[in-house]
């Protein structure tokens, strides 16, 4: 900034010592000596350019005689080309032009500008205004990125802290994840008395690591621990730490371990560490990436805790298969929670606490909710609700009726209604495509039961089936699979049976088919072929991970082998589906002609057009009794099946 203001007041007074002033006596000589190249009058104020320096102009000396004034040199001084002259008033002031003239110099006459002091300093004074301005602009926006400080702040952890008085959370919030909670009431007993653990000789694990897909609760879980215990919680995300410059992420990880201990028992959580707690050695930015030493510094501090230190670390991931294995080991994060959707039981009492500043109508059956939406997670059901009370808020409904809970459903699952309308023949083929994966569900055992079939475009889809389990499912069979295939099958075998051609509407039904029987010949052995082996593909991880410096551990010879038994398994499901349609033909017209008319079935409708499904009669002989397991085997538990 000194610099700035030194360089600035140099440039103005250069600007005002540039030009030289003379004498009018002095100019109109050099005039009279042809020596006058251009001048330009603005009023009285002469501006000009000499031809060649003409020599100074003589002074008096000490005698009292006139002498030309010497340079350091001993010779005569020489004025500089470019002057400044003041005419005074002249009787005649058009002589001086017609002079200018008969000496062949070019000149020029314009009006004066009315310009007073002040304005000739602030025209200088304000390009210095203006970079002094930039110049607390830079710092300001410094100060915002780096945290305050030139470097003190950048360095700073980003971790926000939350007090036990600030909108407490306890487990009481968190609905539906019972045995989760029980696991962690271990350590909120540690952290209510570490002296009782550790009177024996006991050590409460360092680290919690809480896994899980997207939206089951894994932050609300750690502020609910937190809340339990009455201690500070401090939460950072895995890609706070990481900036442009190397070294920063380990000083934030520093700085948030040392708060961490000054608070004393607390809780540090870590969201996301897979962004920061990924395998290392992966030839990727050499020993000094930035992420590397991110991560060495998380294990150091962790290794730092002391017995009576009562700081527990939790970290919250969807990817645990990419973690690095020291952050795994005993002494690091030695418990692992896994954080699952919830069952029937949890989503009930997440629909309870979701509801809970709802007006509901007298129509809404939670217990029914919590059935219909198998598979959904936490974050998923609160979406649900939230869309119903908007619905029925743009209807200008009072309460929240079960209706506007099934449109709610109805556009989380399956996307919202598109405005265009299926005319024709287009109308016609979506209506035989979703009546095949209907049909094919509704007679499949294994299959998943039907919930709604529709040909009003949703999403990206011209027409879905919606399907259901009828229970929560922990595993699936073999049959069961083939079954999920024959009813992804079934649009394209409807297809082919009436039209004796095929669309390319079946595109997301390939996809998921090829997916799932390579599934079950690469990871679940259910090929005669290839027996009880399990083969890693290559493309299955697409970090940039471990899979980098590993080979395929199979032959050229077996992946043709592979491919062979995902294409035999894919055409078995398609010549089953499209068999179970030819036995079936009256079924399928019938529902294919009223998906054309009403555009919508529902499960009893559809019971109205065909007849009981085979999920139907199945429940009648099990008496109707429906188990509650777990969460879905490892797909998602409601199925969409559409006509792209």
């Amino acid at each position: 900034m000194v610099l700035l203001l030194i360089t600035s007041f140099l440039l103005i007074s250069s600007q005002f010592a540039s030009v030289q002033r003379v004498t009018y006596q002095f100019f109109v000589e050099e005039l009279e000596k042809g020596n006058v190249e251009y001048v330009k009058f603005e009023g009285r104020t002469g501006s000009g350019r000499f031809k060649d320096p003409p020599l100074a102009p003589k002074v008096v000396n000490r005698d009292g005689n006139l002498e030309t004034p010497k340079n350091k040199d001993g010779g005569a001084a020489t004025l500089d080309k470019q002057f400044q002259v003041i005419v005074p008033e002249l009787k005649e002031p058009d002589e001086l032009y017609r002079k200018l003239d008969r000496k062949n110099v070019q000149w020029d006459y314009q009006e004066p500008t009315d310009m007073s002091p002040l304005l000739i300093v602030a025209s200088y004074l304000l390009p210095i205004l203006l970079l002094i301005f930039l110049w607390m602009m830079f710092r300001r926006t410094r100060d915002q990125i780096m945290g305050g400080g030139f470097l003190s702040g950048f360095t700073k952890s980003p971790a926000k802290r939350y007090e036990k008085d600030n909108e407490p959370i306890t487990f009481k919030d968190v609905a539906g994840l019972e045995s989760v909670k029980a696991d962690l009431q271990e350590i909120v007993d540690f952290l209510k008395e570490p002296e009782k653990f550790q009177r024996l000789g006991g050590r409460v694990p360092k680290g919690v690591l809480l896994n899980g897909p997207p939206g089951t609760g894994k932050t609300l879980l750690a502020r609910a621990v937190a809340g339990e215990a009455g201690v500070p919680f401090f939460t950072v995300n895995g890609s706070e730490f990481i900036q442009m410059f190397v070294g920063v992420g380990a000083s934030r990880v520093r700085d948030l371990f040392q708060k961490a201990k000054e608070a004393g028992a607390s809780i540090i959580f870590i969201d996301e560490i897979d962004a920061v707690g990924r395998q290392r050695g992966a030839g990727l930015g050499g020993g000094h990436d930035e992420r590397e030493q991110t991560l060495n510094q998380i294990l150091s501090e962790m290794d730092g805790f002391t017995r009576s230190d009562a700081t527990i670390v939790i970290a919250a991931t969807n990817r645990p298969d990419v973690l690095d294995p020291a952050l795994l080991r005993p002494g690091r994060f030695d418990r692992h929670i896994t954080v699952d959707r919830p069952t029937l039981k949890g989503r009930i009492e997440m629909f309870k606490v979701h509801v809970r500043d709802v007006p509901l109508a007298d129509d809404v059956d939670v217990k029914r909710l919590a059935e219909g939406s198998i598979g959904l997670t936490g974050a998923d059901i609160r979406n649900l609700v939230n869309e119903a009370a908007l619905w029925a808020t743009r209807n200008d409904k009072n309460k929240v009726y079960m209706e506007d809970f099934e449109y709610a459903r109805d556009k989380v699952l399956m996307g919202a209604k598109r405005e265009e309308v299926l005319v024709g023949e287009e109308k016609e083929k979506t209506a035989y495509h979703e009546a095949g994966h209907a049909l094919l569900a509704w007679l499949c055992p294994g299959a998943d039961k039907v919930h709604k079939v529709t040909v009003v475009p949703r999403g990206r889809a011209l027409g879905v089936t919606q399907t259901v389990p009828e229970e929560d499912r922990m595993n699936i069979s073999e049959n069961e699979l083939h079954d999920r295939l024959a009813f992804i099958m079934g649009g394209r075998a409807a297809e082919k049976l009436i039209y004796n051609e095929l669309s390319a509407g079946a595109e997301n039904d390939l996809e998921r088919a090829t997916g799932l029987a390579r599934r079950m010949v690469t990871k679940w052995g259910m090929s005669e072929r290839l027996g009880p082996v399990s083969y890693k593909l290559s493309d299955e991880d697409p970090f940039l991970g471990r899979e980098m410096h590993q080979q395929r551990q199979f032959s050229e010879h077996t992946m043709q082998i592979i491919d062979d038994e995902v294409a035999r398994i894919l055409h078995d499901s398609s010549d089953r589906a499209f068999k179970i349609l030819s036995e079936n033909r009256d079924k399928l017209d019938a529902m294919a002609q009223a998906l054309v008319e009403q555009e919508e079935l529902n499960e009893k409708e559809i019971t109205d057009i065909i007849g009981p499904s085979v999920h139907h009669e199945k429940a009648k002989k099990n008496g109707e009794g429906a188990d509650e397991s777990s969460d879905s085997y490892a797909e998602d538990s409601v199925g969409i099946s559409s006509d792209s």
